[in-house]
């Protein structure tokens, strides 16, 4: 195996090169793509409160289903600095914890790490490029929401498609959520000398806490939360890099190496580069799906950009999916090169449950998904409505019903899986490559046709491309996530 120190020049050289890219095309298939459309904004009102929340990604963050601070107009709105922080925040959050895992899929040498980094640059290329297609949809016909841009594009009679998909996308990050909490706080009290099973782990932690939260009417006390994601990573991140670089995981003597089991202690073979050729490298395009995930909020960064022109748009996508690529790459290289094959769905439960800066991490992850649970979950319900077209009258009197049911449904599912990875790529397969590559291409042909666009069809041509990668990449990784349980 490589030493250390080499692995980090490895790491070095794949983040430095995700930090090139995709800024200097401005994430375009071909150059020049996605800055073609320079046709005057249109200006954005508010939102109406009949407008429903979007539901979050993966993300950890609030910012995925708060409101917009209101439209954006010529001499109004977020700075582009100020939407790159959001948007981060609300793309890098607990589902790059499952990269690793997506690299073991495929192989188990550290150069491994080379296609992979070539993988979560491609798809972050083409994540930023169908995000920013959703916001030149916005520009062309007015919409205000990721319904809103189908409604205007395609039509309204197929709306509950992307309704449905966001809907559904939302309770497979709930899913994760839970997962995520009955393992930590399994892990939790083991360190505190209890020993408890994993699924009184999650009924305790649901039930006393989960619980009241989703049943909250008012989710502002919540807001000063969200940066609690952000935090957690750049910790989890620099706690991760600190056992690596000390070799405190290392064969043969490693401080914490006789705490491991055998299926969590590392492991390196020789299939390395060349395992990118597995159909099970498609496992890590899904996941990869899914990390990426923000594009129903597309239409509210848009909105909410100051002097919101496409040209401003695609450079405030450029940058943020920029910073998202290079903290995926370096947070995957960082756990595959301390664990290899035996990277876990959720790489902190590789760590001893001595060691203290992985008890850290665990109470900093167990903290922000706590109170990101239920900004998540009020997508799902406010989704479920929306999709049976409940009147506000019935939602209130509905609403604490549907929020106990949902939550024993989304507890029930993740009490029997154990395993992120297969959720975060199978939901990615499924539902994440509808939402980030086949719907927006989708839009964007149809709002181009609806326009009379005829400088933007060959375009059009790239975008379908697009659309049908998504659909072959969903089509083996879900076939693929299916085949690893």
């Amino acid at each position: 195996m490589m030493k250390p120190y080499t692995n980090l020049l490895l790491v070095a050289t794949l983040t430095l090169v995700a930090s090139f890219s995709p800024g200097s095309l401005y994430f375009s298939p071909v150059r020049g793509v996605a800055t073609a459309l320079q046709a005057p904004h249109s200006v954005i009102t508010p939102r109406s409160h009949s407008q429903k929340l979007q539901p979050s990604s993966l993300a950890l963050s609030s910012s995925a289903v708060s409101e917009p601070r209101g439209g954006a107009s010529p001499n109004e709105g977020a700075s582009i600095p100020n939407e790159v922080f959001n948007l981060v925040k609300n793309i890098v959050g607990a589902g790059v914890l499952s990269l690793p895992a997506g690299v073991a899929a495929f192989g188990d040498h550290p150069t491994a790490l080379l296609p992979a980094a070539g993988l979560i640059l491609f798809i972050g290329t083409l994540s930023a490029y169908c995000f920013s297609l959703i916001g030149r949809v916005c520009s062309m016909t007015g919409a205000k929401t990721y319904r809103g841009c189908w409604d205007k594009s395609v039509g309204t009679s197929t709306s509950w498609l992307p309704a449905g998909a966001c809907t559904f996308k939302t309770g497979v990050a709930n899913v994760a959520y839970s997962m995520i909490l009955a393992d930590t706080f399994k892990s939790l009290a083991s360190t505190a000398g209890y020993t408890i099973t994993r699924s009184t782990s999650l009924l305790s932690v649901t039930l006393t806490v989960l619980l009241p939260l989703c049943l909250l009417r008012d989710l502002k006390s919540l807001a000063p939360f969200s940066l609690l994601g952000i935090a957690c990573m750049g910790f989890t991140t620099s706690a991760m890099f600190i056992r690596y670089i000390s070799g405190s995981y290392a064969s043969p003597a490693g401080k914490y190496l006789a705490d491991l089991s055998p299926g969590l202690a590392p492991a390196f073979g020789e299939v390395g580069v060349k395992g990118v050729k597995s159909p099970k490298a498609a496992i890590l395009l899904c996941m990869l799906s899914t990390a990426y995930l923000a594009h129903y909020n597309a239409p509210k960064f848009y909105a909410e950009l100051k002097d919101n022109t496409v040209e401003r748009f695609n450079k405030m996508v450029t940058l943020s999916f920029t910073a998202c690529i290079s903290i995926f790459i370096a947070v995957t290289s960082i756990g595959f090169l301390t664990f290899g094959s035996n990277s876990a769905g959720l790489i902190l439960n590789n760590y001893s449950e001595r060691d203290g800066l992985a008890t850290a991490c665990r109470v900093a992850l167990a903290l922000s998904i706590v109170f990101s649970y239920p900004l998540t979950f009020v997508g799902i319900r406010e989704g479920i409505f929306d999709l049976s077209k409940t009147s506000d009258a019935d939602r209130v009197k509905k609403s604490t019903p549907l929020s106990l049911g949902i939550l024993a449904v989304v507890t029930c599912i993740a009490s029997q899986l154990k395993d992120l990875s297969f959720v975060l790529s199978f939901g990615g397969a499924t539902l994440g490559n509808s939402i980030v590559f086949l719907f927006p291409s989708m839009m964007f042909a149809a709002a181009v046709k609806k326009m009379g666009r005829k400088d933007l069809e060959g375009e059009v041509k790239v975008t379908k491309a697009v659309g049908a990668l998504g659909i072959v990449m969903g089509i083996i990784g879900g076939f693929q996530a299916l085949k690893s349980l």
